[in-house]
């Protein structure tokens, strides 16, 4: 099975529709990764088939359980998940934001090269950062513990906005520390296609 396959088996099972057009720009992207990978070590994960599974499936996991139309993706990396929500809501302003100069240098050309009009990067420490507008939308894959991640990047969401954080196991002791401006809506879990490993999305309401 090639990697085009891969991947339309992999959203099949996930039953969404993602057009063939996005499909071959998520399978541009994970070229980008992989060129950039050999330098700048953007990603652990580096033998194609898992890229698909761990980086582009384990994503679009997210979609079914979200909607925003303002994102701001903390600690984006490689561009994960903020690059296939750019690619899967193009109606959506989606904002990839990493500390890392080099990451950040891929993330612009990632922009560049796909077309992403509907993305811009930010290069700056999420807890210095002060945007002009708030976000319906922050997320994070595993950019730290919920307390911290909420202590960090919690301002920047609208009241009533969502922060959304992808987890590996249940995380119980996390969800027993959280501040009291963020009220915990539900935890789904995910079931991605190609990973063994236990995945959840912690999803929590800005109340004030």
């Amino acid at each position: 099975m090639n990697l085009a396959e891969h991947l339309a088996r992999g959203i099949s099972e996930l039953k969404l529709h993602v057009s063939a057009a996005t499909q071959r720009k998520l399978l541009d992207y994970l070229k980008l990764i992989a060129k950039w990978n050999r330098i700048h070590n953007l990603t652990a994960v580096r033998e194609s088939t898992k890229m698909v599974s761990s980086h582009l499936l384990d994503s679009l996991a997210v979609v079914p359980h979200l909607e925003a139309d303002t994102v701001l993706d903390v600690g984006s990396g490689a561009g994960l998940p903020g690059v296939p929500l750019a690619l899967m809501w193009p109606h959506a302003r989606v904002t990839l934001m990493d500390s890392n100069h080099k990451k950040a240098a891929f993330l612009r050309q990632t922009v560049i090269e796909l077309g992403l009009n509907n993305a811009e990067v930010i290069c700056e420490r999420v807890e210095f950062w002060r945007p002009p507008n708030l976000y319906d939308l922050v997320i994070s894959r595993a950019f730290s513990d919920l307390a911290e991640f909420l202590r960090l990047a919690g301002r920047h969401c609208a009241v009533r906005g969502t922060a959304a954080a992808m987890k590996g196991v249940y995380p119980h002791e996390e969800l027993g520390q959280l501040p009291a401006e963020f009220e915990l809506k539900r935890v789904d879990a995910l079931n991605v296609p190609g990973l063994s490993a236990a995945r959840h999305l912690v999803l929590l309401t800005r109340q004030r």
